[in-house]
């Protein structure tokens, strides 16, 4: 299987290198209809609230805006944050945004795990995954039974659950949806769970983001990154301390340099894109890998290297990888 290669947004918009937010929104959808343009396959969004850096809070809007100025690329939520809202919301949304792009979404659900945007909410954060199971199973029976108007073009909508680990595994394979993760050690869970419930084998998919980006300099562009890379880390230490009275000790560039301190996160590579192409197959090979997504940008890098990396994805790791 061949998968099909992305970029995957946050919009943050960090104080150390903050730019206008109005200039800053229209040039990452300037840069997405580019991508667009020159054939990227994927555009992804995510969602976090309260973050002071801007990190996007409403992705199915965001990609409401995406889809009136692209034509080709699928767009994919990873994730939206389902306890946050009801299904009947979620599917109303979703079959717009699919309407739009003239069938082009790709709906991925997760629970969350900063507390602050649950009270913020009002959702009780100890239901979440109980939520999250709901509505994906919700929100697929909505747009597939029509329960919702405008219905949308696909049917049916592809829906995966941005679970991690092997009980997410199972919950994802159990529901019968895709699985946004591609990690080796969670495929035969999945890929049981699934069985299990009855569903059929071959509709098993997996997906995500990667842990590496694409330059043709890669020493000198991991310099050039790590500031933002260590915004980045730093700034998820912080969201998953809020509301728990812990204070998150922030990494230094050094520790994120030598590629400490990332927890659940893998340390940062930065691969040519002949390195990047084969990493990708290495990835792939024996699992049914449909989305892998790179980091459009990291913390707020230079514009230069965001589209340096955008091209360079577009124009040598995809025909490469297609190739293979």
């Amino acid at each position: 299987m061949t998968p099909t290669l992305g970029l995957y947004f946050d919009f943050r918009n960090p104080e150390p290198w903050r730019r206008d937010p109005t200039a800053y929104h229209r040039w990452h959808l300037d840069l997405m209809e580019e991508a667009d343009r020159r054939g990227i396959g994927a555009l992804w969004v995510t969602e976090h609230h309260l973050v002071d850096d801007g990190y996007l809070p409403q992705p199915l809007a965001a990609l409401a805006a995406v889809a009136a100025r692209t034509r080709r690329a699928r767009l994919g939520t990873a994730v939206l944050l389902a306890p946050l809202q009801p299904p009947m919301l979620i599917a109303e949304q979703a079959a717009l945004v699919d309407v739009i792009s003239g069938g082009r979404l790709e709906l991925g659900l997760g629970a969350g795990y900063v507390a602050p945007e649950f009270e913020a909410y009002g959702v009780d954060i100890s239901r979440r995954y109980l939520d999250t199971d709901h509505a994906l199973a919700e929100v697929g029976r909505i747009l597939t039974d029509g329960g919702c108007t405008p219905g949308p073009v696909q049917s049916p909508v592809p829906i995966w659950a941005g679970y991690l680990g092997p009980v997410g595994a199972r919950r994802a394979g159990r529901l019968g949806v895709g699985l946004l993760t591609h990690r080796r050690d969670s495929f035969p869970i999945y890929h049981e769970a699934l069985v299990e419930a009855g569903h059929d084998a071959t509709t098993a998919r997996m997906g995500g983001v990667v842990d590496f980006l694409v330059a043709e300099d890669p020493e000198r562009t991991f310099e050039q990154v790590l500031p933002h890379r260590t915004h980045q880390l730093n700034s998820y230490r912080q969201n998953a301390a809020k509301g728990t009275g812990r204070t998150p000790r922030m990494l230094t560039e050094e520790e994120v340099r030598e590629g400490r301190g990332s927890g659940v996160i893998a340390p940062l590579r930065v691969l040519t894109p002949d390195d990047a192409a084969a990493e990708i197959a290495a990835i792939c090979e024996g699992l049914p890998v449909e989305h892998l997504f790179f980091w459009a940008s990291i913390g707020g890098m230079p514009e230069e290297l965001v589209e340096a990396q955008m091209g360079l994805v577009i124009d040598r790791v995809q025909p490469a990888v297609a190739a293979r």
